[in-house]
Formats: structure tokens, sequence, C-alpha cells
């Protein structure tokens, strides 16, 4: 018999919530399951969900195939790893190892998650009051005078410096590789 770990929806309409379960393959997505081995709400902020570790580990043995939400879930917990070493032959003392390890990066990730959508968030209300504060900006611009036709020449002419000194330092350079055009 093939078997599968999946989710099973449960929950009323617009509310979903899973259950994660073992089940034949063959069966429908909320037949009748052989086993339940967690649950699973997307709705939460925090996607919070629920895993029998040692359960799912004893179906992966026996050649239960995670679906692909699933699999998203056991990385987010560290099984995947746990079972991917498990695979290879390591054994349990480096396996708690090499969790252990995982877990501080997955600490730190997080950590600079919640400061990135921090900063993000720092910013959407800077840039509010950034666009309350435009008509005032407007108005001083409004008051200062207009630019002199003798600072626009200025401006017009540094251009033509800078292009003039790229050249120059171009062929400094293709004279000291030895390079010819």
């Amino acid at each position: 018999m093939s078997t599968k770990i999946r989710l099973k929806r449960i929950g009323r309409r617009n509310r979903p919530f899973y259950r994660l379960i073992v089940i034949d393959s063959r069966k429908r997505r909320d037949g009748a399951a052989i086993e339940q081995v967690g649950w699973y709400n997307p709705i939460d902020p925090e996607n919070s969900y629920e895993i029998k570790d040692d359960r799912i580990l004893h179906w992966l043995r026996e050649g239960a195939i995670p679906s692909n939400a699933v699999k998203k879930i056991m990385k987010r917990e560290g099984l995947a790893l746990r079972w991917h070493l498990m695979q290879q032959g390591v054994d349990e003392k480096e396996i708690e190892k090499e969790l252990k390890k995982w877990e501080l990066n997955r600490e730190n990730v997080l950590a600079a998650r919640e400061a990135k959508e921090a900063e993000k968030r720092s910013n959407k209300k800077d840039k509010s009051q950034a666009s309350e504060a435009t008509p005032e900006a407007e108005e001083a611009k409004a008051d200062e005078p207009e630019a002199t036709p003798e600072a626009e020449e200025a401006k017009a002419d540094e251009p033509e410096a800078t292009l003039e000194e790229e050249e120059a330092s171009e062929e400094e350079s293709s004279d000291e590789t030895g390079e010819e055009e």
C-alpha cells in the first residue's frame, strides 16, 4: 500500500483548518485517514501548527511520501533536516549537534526577518508623514528664487569635464597594460 502524509481540510467556509494525516494515496483528500499526525492553521498570523515528530518519522521509514505542503511544515520544524541526516546514516549525537546549529541559525533568520519587517513599517510611516508634509515643501520651493543662467551653464560644463577625465584615465590604463586600441 502506497501511503502519503498530506493535509485534510476541515473547518468552515473561508476559515480553513487542516489535519496532517497519513492516508492511502488512492483515497480522496478528505477520505478516511490511517492516522492523524498533527494539525495546521493557515489563518493564524504565525501559521501555527503542531506535528508529532516521532510518528511522522515512523511513517517516513515505512515509505510514506509527504506532500509539498507537509514538506514545508517539516522544514519549518527542522524535521526535514533530521530525516535527511537519518537517511545518510548519521549517528544520533551528530544529528542532535546539527539540529542545535540549525536552531541557532533559525533564530538568527527569524530575528533578521523581524528587524526587516520593523524597518519596512518605519519606512512606511516615514513616507506617509512625508506625503503629509509635501504641500509645505512645495510652498517652500515656490518661495525660492529660480536658477540663474550662469549657474545652468556651469552645470552644463561639468559633464564634459568628467567625460574628458574618464577618457584620459582609460588611455592611461590601456598604456599600463600594454593593450592597443
